[in-house]
């Protein structure tokens, strides 16, 4: 059987992720420790600027968030967060801009133009911009007004999780073009399969990328009636209809698992880390930190940032394996869905070669959390699957 690289096409690989290892590693050593110097060190000088900030806001007289907010400091608050985001965020730009757009440029993976990964640059931080200001707001701002508000918010965030699978096909349209796949063999193809899976669908899309990049990509999105099959246009360009059959395949494996336990367990743990939170908000008051005199102090949040990220750096692992079991799940849902390992197969092959996936990363990554098996032990374990 055909190896899955040539001698000089794996030195490339190997090539391309090495420095990325190295600076996942370095990253993994530093973020917690920059975070807890945040914390100890940047947090009253931001804090300093921020009320400035919010004074000058609040002689505005904006009554809306102020009655939202239940009294002033609302302006300071998200100061206070937007400042502190922005300088821990500066010290990813490099990193982002390097392996963003150099590194992959450097090995053929993207064709996105300077112009256009700037764009998408400032878009990215203008939604997290946005989206931290919605949570601050709405966390602290809940927070001040009752002390059951870690379940009341939790709650309400688990529903609104589920909810917002809904509209899932809409989000990756901010960044690119999205059209129907044509009439014809593929679409209809696509039918016959997703009604043998018993799966309905609103439609499939072909998501414009191959002018940013060549990497290979199908996925579902959406649930219930705005589900939707999305194909980029490499992938259609690069695989034949019977390998893109079993890509879809694949991702339908995913439509099919079983959701509730792991939304279960995914709303326990926002509870439990809201609960957390709570208690910390209560300890910041008992200790004076920062010159904290009541509870749900925006000045906490740097040391809500830093526990969350030790808790993920923590859960990483467990939820890493759970992630590689529901891909081996969907990969042997899709050969039985197709009756093709060999389509399978070639599928991953040619996905591994252009995406340029490591076939045997160190192990220390793939238990740091990688969400998907390495190619090479995906490709290994289709030569025990019988269609």
């Amino acid at each position: 059987m055909e190896p899955l690289y040539t001698a000089e096409q794996l030195a490339e690989v190997k090539a391309y992720h090495q420095p990325r290892y190295v600076a996942s590693f370095v990253d993994f050593v530093l973020t917690p420790l920059v975070l807890a110097l945040m914390v100890r060190f940047a947090t009253r000088p931001l804090w300093r600027l921020s009320e400035r900030v919010g004074g000058a806001v609040d002689r505005l007289g904006l009554k809306l968030p102020t009655r939202l907010w239940g009294g002033t400091g609302w302006a300071a608050a998200l100061a206070f967060a937007t400042l502190f985001f922005g300088a821990y965020g500066l010290l990813d730009v490099p990193l982002e801009i390097g392996f963003g757009y150099f590194h992959e440029h450097a090995y053929g993976l993207s064709r996105t133009s300077p112009a256009v990964f700037i764009v998408d640059f400032l878009k990215g931080k203008l939604l997290f911009a946005g989206a931290v200001g919605a949570l601050v707001f709405g966390l602290f701002g809940l927070a001040r007004r009752t002390r059951h508000w870690w379940w009341l918010l939790g709650v309400t965030a688990s529903v609104l999780m589920l909810l917002s699978t809904a509209i899932d096909p809409y989000r990756s349209r901010v960044y690119v073009e999205q059209t129907p796949l044509t009439e014809g063999s593929l679409r209809e193809r696509i039918t016959s399969l997703m009604a043998k899976a018993d799966i309905d669908f609103r439609d499939v899309l072909v998501e414009h990328t191959a002018s940013r990049s060549v990497r290979l990509q199908a996925y579902f999105a959406g649930s219930g009636p705005t589900r939707t099959i999305v194909l980029n246009d490499a992938l259609l360009a690069a695989l034949t209809e019977d390998e893109v059959l079993a890509s879809v395949a694949h991702e339908a494996g995913h439509v099919n698992e079983p959701r509730w336990p792991g939304r279960l367990a995914s709303s326990g743990v926002l509870v439990a880390f809201l609960f957390a939170v709570e208690r910390l908000f209560r300890r910041a008051v008992a200790r004076g930190w920062f010159g904290i005199t009541e509870r749900a102090d925006v000045r906490t949040l740097p040391v809500i940032v830093l526990t969350f990220t030790l808790g993920l750096m923590l859960g990483n692992p467990v939820s890493g394996a759970v992630s590689r079991e529901r891909e081996y799940a969907a990969d042997r849902y899709g050969v039985a869905l197709t009756q093709d390992v060999g389509a399978f197969r070639a599928m991953l092959v040619k996905a591994a070669r252009t995406n340029k996936m490591d076939p045997d990363p160190p192990r220390w990554a793939v238990l740091r959390g990688m969400s998907h098996p390495p190619i090479g032990e995906r490709i290994a374990a289709l030569e025990f699957l019988k269609p």
